[in-house]
């Protein structure tokens, strides 16, 4: 898999694939496979394997004495539209190439190196080099055993490397102190899970920028202070939103630099003025910080920040690499940590007086979901998370003394679009794994605030709110799940919405939208019908509940003629008639992005112990980090924490460089 384990010439990066660890003579004693596939004897017969992709997948090859001859893969747990729609294509490169080292699919890259290492297990029990495993749906099948676990032991290592600094994870925040540790002349690694740069942000919340001067944006300061303590019920740390108030500007100057350099075409956008806010009826008192810089996609700005760091030190980023424990000696001082290639399964050491943890939250983690916030994954349907995110970089610091923030606080979108009859939370697929039984990451045509009834065809809340008001009302219907409904002129109604940030690309792209719900239609994820009778039963009600759908319809109906929602308190300009065919449907919950429970630190993104006392060379960003937001994620504050990420990216870099004047 030489070509998704090494990135471009210009990353001047070393992955500890098989290709990248032989380069780098990481590999010690261990064997490969790429010839044995065409010269090696194998037992004939079928061998079975799993690896973890999107969920659990299962591989199955048949060998006769030189070859493999069949491969049969169950991605029932992988995405429908990626990872199982390139399971053909996997078959076929795996058996042209016999062996584990095949192209991965384009866009299924996580699946693909799945595949890969299930395959190499398959293989490697065919020549007699592990002992054969046995893989059925009972040993597939575990009982949820505690998040944390213990730390494992130290296991023997192929290769050292010695470096100041190691960073681990190479998404928003990692590439991010990498860009600034490399700017500041720091010696540092990086370690990466994926075989490439994590996904980017092409958004993030940063006060007082030369954006925000340029457009004559005055912020209230103390006001934005307050504002994000009472999302969070006065439970966050002030030192920690400090940091990110009084210090992202500087960091968006930097984006402004890297964009230059490598992207002069992108433009940033800042949201301002009546774009930044609800209609004056919908405001509640909630504060709307003009504060959202918006990049365009010509090119990923965490592969900029990889070039950065390419152009700009000698630092090494080691893809396809797990981080395995974080190492401290004697005394307890930080010396590194342990980290095993995930397609090799080799370990290597590194050596380094400081340790950043950047590993994201713990979404693409069932047993942290499940124990660490049953009320939030009870109301998922879908993920739009990155499913690496297992919560490692948590788990490790844990291990070590860091204190966990007490409560969670995931972050929702009311856009989890699922089939009639399906409930919100997790559910165990044939390969025993549990995921989120929605197929479609976001629909964001679902986040308009049209009228959501439940299963029994009732109206229960006001759908004018936040993105995770709705689906923790939800949390007490049947199912945890509810319908939108909207009538053929939806797209008049959603200009008078006037929802903000990403919401906003419903009012900005209605035709998009309108392709995607038709799309949705033809797959039976949403359904249009020219009565409201007939759209009932379509969505599955029947009975009582369609003829309280019926009745719920026309009643709101009344009330958005009247212009007062009597029932919910819903804001005029948030309601809006059904009396235009053809109408449509679909159900909902919600679709998790990220989780924002983490390790807590200090404003200098230092960890913290049980005692709050700092665990001096341990650090912790994004949204591996705690205390910013508490209980909540302030979604009427687009980019905050993708800002705050940025920010804190940044900080740790000038702390452990010794220039930090904050």
């Amino acid at each position: 898999m030489a070509k998704n384990i090494t990135r471009r010439d210009f990353l001047k990066t070393a992955a500890l694939g098989v290709a990248g660890m032989t380069a780098a003579g990481l590999l010690g004693g261990c064997s490969t496979t790429g010839n044995s596939a065409k010269t090696g004897t194998y037992t004939p017969g079928t061998y079975s394997a799993t690896a973890t992709g999107m969920a659990t997948i299962k591989v199955t090859a048949t060998f006769d004495a030189e070859k493999i001859t069949d491969i049969v893969l169950d991605l029932s747990g992988e995405t429908p539209s990626i990872g199982q729609a390139a399971a053909e294509e996997l078959v076929k490169r795996a058996l042209e190439a016999q062996s584990p080292e095949f192209d991965a699919v384009t866009g299924a890259t996580v699946t693909s190196n799945a595949v890969a290492k299930a395959l190499k297990n398959c293989i490697a029990q065919a020549k007699g080099e592990i002992d054969v495993t046995v893989v059925d749906e009972t040993t597939q099948t575990k009982e949820v055993v505690d998040w944390l676990g213990t730390e494992p032991d130290t296991p023997e290592v192929s290769e050292t490397v010695e470096t100041g600094t190691v960073i681990v994870g190479a998404g928003n925040g990692g590439l991010m102190c990498g860009a600034v540790a490399a700017k500041l002349g720091l010696k540092f690694a990086i370690i990466e899970t994926l075989p490439t740069n994590g996904d980017t942000r092409h958004w993030y919340g940063a006060i007082g920028s030369k954006h925000a001067q340029a457009a004559g944006v005055q912020m209230d300061i103390n006001r934005l202070k307050r504002e994000v303590s009472r999302y969070a019920s006065g439970k966050n740390s002030k030192e920690v939103l400090n940091t990110w108030i009084n210090e992202s500007a500087e960091m968006s100057d930097f984006i402004d630099e890297l964009y230059a350099q490598y992207n002069p075409e992108s433009k940033c956008t800042f949201t301002a003025g009546e774009e930044a806010y609800w209609p004056e009826d919908c405001r509640d008192g909630y504060m709307f910080p003009e504060q959202e810089h918006v990049w365009g996609r010509e090119k990923s700005r965490n592969d900029m920040l990889a070039e950065y760091i390419a152009d700009h030190s000698d630092a090494v980023i080691y893809y396809s690499t797990d981080l395995v424990k974080i190492e401290r000696d004697e005394n307890g001082k930080i010396i590194g940590i342990i980290a095993q290639n995930n397609l090799t399964d080799a370990y290597i050491r590194i050596k380094a007086q400081n340790v950043v943890i950047a590993t994201g939250g713990y979404p693409g983690n069932p047993d942290m979901m499940e124990q660490l916030d049953p009320l939030g994954t009870s109301v998922t349907t879908a993920c739009s998370y990155a499913p690496q995110d297992k919560g490692m970089g948590i788990k490790a610091a844990c291990w070590i003394g860091a204190k966990l923030q007490e409560e969670p606080a995931p972050m929702l979108f009311d856009r989890g679009i699922v089939k009639p009859g399906v409930d919100a939370g997790l559910v165990k697929v044939e390969s025993g794994d549990r995921v989120f039984p929605g197929t479609v990451r976001q629909f964001n045509l679902g986040t308009q605030p049209f009228l959501k009834v439940n299963r029994n065809g009732l109206r229960f809340t006001n759908e004018s709110g936040p993105y995770n008001d709705m689906v923790y009302a939800a949390a007490q219907q049947p199912g945890h799940v509810y319908a939108s409904i909207l009538a053929a002129d939806w797209a008049d109604q959603v200009d008078r919405f006037h929802t903000i940030g990403c919401s906003a690309q419903t009012r900005a792209n209605p035709k998009g939208q309108q392709e995607a719900l038709d799309k949705y239609v033809e797959e039976g994820l949403a359904f249009k019908a020219d009565t409201l009778e007939e759209l009932g039963a379509k969505l599955g009600m029947e009975g009582e509940a369609l003829t309280n759908f019926v009745a719920t319809c026309a009643r709101y109906d009344e009330l958005a003629a009247k212009g007062s929602d009597d029932d919910f308190g819903k804001p005029a300009s948030r309601l809006s008639r059904l009396n235009t065919a053809p109408f449509y449907g679909f159900w909902l919950g919600a679709s998790l992005l990220t989780t924002e429970q983490g390790i807590m630190i200090n404003g200098k993104g230092q960890a913290l112990d049980q005692n709050n006392e700092v665990i001096d060379g341990l650090y912790v960003i994004g949204d591996a980090s705690g205390g910013m937001f508490a209980n909540n994620y302030p979604c009427l504050m687009p980019g905050i924490a993708c800002g705050r990420t940025l920010t804190y990216g940044m900080k740790v870099a000038k702390v452990i460089a010794g220039v930090d004047e904050a």
